[in-house]
């Protein structure tokens, strides 16, 4: 039995080969016999929780109030986040918050400002 290569998206051992193209199951990534891509969406899209696109720079506003960790701290509905930096990993937002410091936020508990 011939040993196919791992996915190089997510190294997922489940590939298989298509015609001349190896696809990727778990994350529907495909690319050819000599790494050519076929996919070419691997930026990641960030959206916030009404699904608009969010970039770097952007200004956006909570939509829940968030407990802070290790603090009776709460961050309110609706306090605005001016120049959001967009980050790969656990959280999607790092920014400052005034009369809180720099933040980890998820996109998913923010709304951009239109």
């Amino acid at each position: 039995m011939s040993q196919l290569p791992p996915c190089p998206k997510c190294q997922s051992v489940y590939t298989y080969q298509e015609d001349e193209v190896f696809v990727c199951p778990e994350c529907a990534h495909e690319w050819g016999g000599q790494d050519a891509v076929v996919d070419a969406s691997d930026d990641k899209v960030y959206r916030d929780a009404a699904g608009n696109v969010l970039v770097d720079g952007d200004t956006v506003t909570v939509i829940k109030d968030l407990k802070l960790k290790g603090s009776s701290g709460v961050i309110k509905v609706g306090t605005k986040v001016k120049n959001i930096r967009l980050v790969d990993g656990d959280h999607d937002i790092d920014c400052k918050i005034d009369g809180f410091g720099a933040m980890k936020l998820k996109s998913e508990f923010v709304r951009k400002v239109l």
